[in-house]
């Protein structure tokens, strides 16, 4: 790629989970070890090769810190916070470390939210009308992914867009298709003509330190939605471009969109009683 060439990086994960249903067919939400709400979430990050060394650099020094020494999720057989940062396993002075890091950083966050009893109740309402039917989970990924890159692949030559890994299922194909779509919504919806190039990877957060950011960010909005906790993501807010609830009917049809002037807080969620 010639360097005069523009190239934004994109870099996406999960929170929660697409699943509804156990494998007898009973529906699972609000059940142990499943998720209430799935969120999809993109860090734009304008130098990824800055921010995998900013985060490399912290956990080599956290490693070497003699009072860290003794941390089981620290140590190399542990394959955890030794190998890359992962908000769920770090320890919280751990935590704390990162967070102020990616407060200082050159990145911002979106995000969908989807409440999963709404999406069971569309499936439902399917069901009833085609009796062929049957929810698959990535259906509902592949849905979110349209909605969240609606409006992000258009400025640039070339998008470098970096996906989780999900599983042992190769979905490159799937996934760019959804891109695709999104990409071609938008050029139809405004005139427009846009041939920027997609090019799509599939890593794991070792591989990846845009992953580890992004897994952060997804971390402290899946705490505000599951657990009610909203210091992490007042935090971070800052870095926080768009979250787009797409359940929170109130005000449209199409959900609410939370951004520096519509603040996301535990208040406004509070305001809307199903699944919160």
């Amino acid at each position: 790629m010639n360097s005069s060439n523009r190239c934004r990086f994109y870099f996406v994960d999960e929170a929660g989970d697409p699943v509804l249903f156990g494998k007898r067919g009973q529906v699972i939400i609000n059940t142990d070890g499943c998720s209430r709400f799935f969120i999809l979430g993109i860090l734009d990050c304008n130098q990824p090769d800055k921010l995998s060394n900013e985060l490399d650099e912290l956990r080599q020094n956290l490693l070497a810190d003699e009072y860290f020494k003794k941390v089981p999720s620290m140590q190399p057989e542990a394959r955890k916070t030794y190998v890359a940062f992962h908000a769920k396993d770090d320890i919280p002075e751990v935590r704390h470390e990162v967070f102020s890091m990616l407060r200082k950083a050159d990145v911002k966050f979106l995000a969908v939210v989807r409440r999963k009893e709404r999406v069971l109740e569309y499936v439902r309402q399917r069901n009833m009308s085609d009796l062929l039917y049957r929810y698959n989970p990535n259906e509902l990924y592949d849905y979110m992914v349209r909605v969240l890159f609606k409006n992000l692949l258009h400025k640039e030559e070339y998008y470098e867009i970096t996906f989780a890994k999900r599983g042992n299922q190769d979905r490159t194909e799937a996934l760019r298709a959804s891109l695709i779509h999104a990409q071609r919504r938008f050029a139809e919806k405004w005139g427009k003509v846009v041939n920027s190039e997609i090019n799509i990877f599939a890593k794991s957060p070792t591989e990846s330190a845009g992953l580890q950011a992004v897994d952060y960010f997804l971390w402290s909005l899946q705490r505000l939605y599951e657990r009610h906790e909203e210091r992490y993501l007042e935090y971070l807010w800052p870095n926080y471009r768009l979250v787009h609830d797409l359940d929170d009917t109130r005000e449209a049809k199409y959900g609410i969109y939370y951004d520096k002037k519509k603040p996301l807080t535990l208040a406004a969620l509070n305001d809307f009683s199903p699944g919160i």
